[in-house]
């Protein structure tokens, strides 16, 4: 039975450290009882279970040709083991412990590494907890609930207020508004009536509707979405990791080197076998990768705890090479740039009486727009009395009713059609509609007394974050699914540099992959809609306050939804990728200066390096990768604009 990772590190752990506290205890006279035959059964248990599979991998690499880290790791602690046995038995000095502790901390380098992995999404599982469960459908004019698998297309199926639409299609029969944002991103709920389409897995709002079921089972918007985070998580090729690059070269040469070693010394020094055996194996040692197995985990534990103290979630290692090559950053609209509500942006006329009317109208109607009024009408105080009496909806246009005994009103522009509002009104609204604002009017009597623009706006922190991005040299793109008139508009506010509108959500991902023909891309989201582009770009962004879905797609999170987070997420991420590349000169730099100490290049002057003293270098590489590491908690961040790596 194979062992999983954390219990071959633990069994690692458990059997070197008595020989760990014999090397720190040593000068003051302590020894592990039985001496080096304790040392070795310690080792043999931790070479036989905890080394295994790194020795297997190195057979099956050979085999093909090729070396890796497993190979720098078996090569080095098996020849560190064996040769130690041989020295054991010799009566020389041995460091078994140089072998245990060697598979002890790559071992922890793994467990590290593979509970970062664990922490990976289950972002289709959660698209697919979406859909509704079963459905209404209508057939020989009974009602029949179904489950959903067992819907057909041309079905016709009743969605009650507040329910989930099982699917795809097409009304024919009622009227009301529907909430489509986990789907479509938009945040305005839309009205719907006869020969509207529906989109399955969203929300009806108000009104009883029969609709015919026209696309079922993989067929429907939201199996496309779920199928493309599924081709998008899988289409990702791996980076290959630097340290295995490296690793393919330098371990061919170190193990010919050992081998040179050997026989300069033996075959044209004289020496003894067992001299040329110690420079052989010093070489061998000193090459050994302990360092080289600390360096990437070190600095990502270490680089993702202070972006994570900074709320910003980097949720893997490969992430933070792609970073350093974005040159494109695409922003979702709804819920990114924006706030991801409507609110009430302008208020022309007399505020208090325009508010004081539509917050009481408003309180009784179930239009989607009255929530922003009604929250506005509540902040300036205006809605605690609600005296509305022979309320009344206006199909399409908006309510009527009597307050303090006056006819009152609100609605869109249709009510027009039999009140009257001044030229001066008739102009600022349409200056608000060009803004791209949705205008409702108020009014009492037969005239229109004031207008309440509403808007889904921009965060406050959007327009310095697209800045603090273009001062970075990145460009910057919206897609939503907004029409082009918000789209313009909202690019306009924020200074963004080019607007794709009124795009699918299906097509959000078609869209990344064309910007990635050209360069890099990072794409910013937070709704349902935006998983399968969050996938696909070579950095995907979520932000905090989004959906699970759009936060467990993404790479990178950002927990405190504020948008001036990405540039810095791009600034830690590319200082992490440094220092990881600094860690592994570090994790090197042991090797190649003692290489040739090892060797015995100097030993006609006196210098040499034995075993003990390479196991030594070892370490003291090993703790220059860890201090380097720790160095990350003294990053300073300049937000929002400094991108100094």
């Amino acid at each position: 039975m194979q062992l999983t990772t954390n219990k071959r590190f633990t069994i690692a752990l458990i059997f070197s450290l008595p020989m760990l506290a014999q090397m720190i205890l040593t000068p003051f006279g302590f020894h592990l009882p039985g001496g080096t035959w304790t040392e070795f059964v310690l080792t043999t248990v931790v070479m036989a279970v905890s080394a295994s599979p790194f020795v297997r991998s190195t057979w099956s690499s050979f085999k093909k040709h090729h070396s890796n880290m497993d190979t720098l790791v078996a090569i080095g602690t098996v020849t560190a083991y064996l040769y130690s046995i041989y020295a054991m038995l010799a009566g020389q000095d041995v460091f078994f412990e140089g072998a245990a502790l060697v598979i002890t901390f790559i071992l922890l380098g793994q467990v590290f590494e593979e509970r970062m992995r664990k922490n990976a999404s289950s972002a289709i599982e959660k698209l697919l907890d979406l859909q509704a469960k079963d459905a209404e459908v209508i057939r020989d004019g009974q009602a029949l609930v179904i489950p959903l698998d067992q819907v057909q297309i041309g079905d016709i199926v009743r969605v009650k207020p507040g329910q989930k639409i099982a699917v795809d299609g097409t009304i024919v029969e009622g009227q009301s508004t529907i909430d489509e944002s986990m789907v479509t991103g938009e945040s305005m709920p839309v009205e719907k009536a006869v020969d509207d389409a529906v989109i399955g897995a969203t929300i009806n709002k108000n009104g009883t509707l029969l609709f015919r079921a026209d696309k079922v089972g993989d067929e429907t918007m939201l199996a496309q979405i779920v199928d493309l985070v599924k081709k998008a998580q899988t289409s990702h090729a791996p980076i290959q990791n630097l340290t295995d690059k490296v690793s393919s070269i330098f371990v061919p040469i170190v193990l010919i080197l050992s081998i040179l070693i050997f026989m300069i010394w033996y075959v044209f020094l004289g020496a003894t076998v067992s001299t040329a055996i110690i420079f052989a194996v010093s070489v061998l040692v000193i090459a050994c990768p302990c360092a080289l197995g600390l360096a990437t985990p070190t600095a990502l534990m270490v680089g993702t705890g202070v972006s994570a103290k900074a709320g910003i979630l980097i949720k893997n290692g490969e992430v933070l090479e792609a970073v350093n090559h974005v040159k494109t950053v695409i922003f979702d609209k709804t819920g990114t740039i924006t706030q991801g509500q409507p609110v009430v942006t302008d208020i022309i006329g007399g505020q208090d009486q325009v508010m004081t009317i539509a917050g009481q109208l408003e309180a009784a109607s179930e239009h989607p727009l009255a929530v922003a009024v009604m929250d506005k009408a509540k902040e300036l105080g205006l809605a605690e009395n609600n005296s509305v009496e022979n309320f009344q909806a206006i199909e399409g246009k908006g309510v009527t009713g009597r307050i303090d005994g006056q006819t009152a009103f609100i609605g869109n522009a249709k009510l027009l059609a039999d009140r009257q509002m001044s030229a001066d009104l008739q102009e600022t609204m349409t200056q608000l509609q060009e803004a791209a604002k949705t205008v409702v009017l108020v009014g009492v009597g037969d005239e229109v007394i004031g207008l309440i623009a509403i808007q889904d706006a921009p965060k406050p922190s959007s327009k310095q974050a697209v800045a603090s991005l273009k001062k970075r040299g990145l460009k910057t793109v919206m897609l939503t699914g907004d029409n082009q008139l918000v789209a313009d508009a909202v690019a306009k506010q924020v200074g963004i540099d080019q607007v794709i509108a009124d795009v699918l959500p299906n097509d959000k991902a078609e869209y990344v992959q064309k910007f990635q023909q050209e360069a890099e891309v990072a794409f910013v989201g937070d709704g349902i809609n935006d998983a399968p582009a969050l996938t696909t770009a070579d950095v995907g962004i979520a932000m905090g306050s989004g959906t699970d879905v759009a936060i467990e797609s993404g790479d990178i999170v950002l927990v405190k939804n504020d948008l001036q987070d990405v540039a810095t997420a791009i600034q830690l991420s590319a200082k992490i990728f440094n220092r990881i590349k600094l860690n592994l000169f570090w994790a090197f730099i042991y090797n190649v200066l003692g290489i040739p100490v090892a060797a015995g290049a100097f030993a006609a002057i006196g210098l040499t390096l034995s075993p003990e003293l390479a196991g030594l270098a070892m370490a003291f590489s090993s703790l220059s990768v860890v201090i380097s590491s720790l160095l990350l908690n003294r990053v300073k961040l300049n937000r929002p604009s400094a991108f100094a790596n």
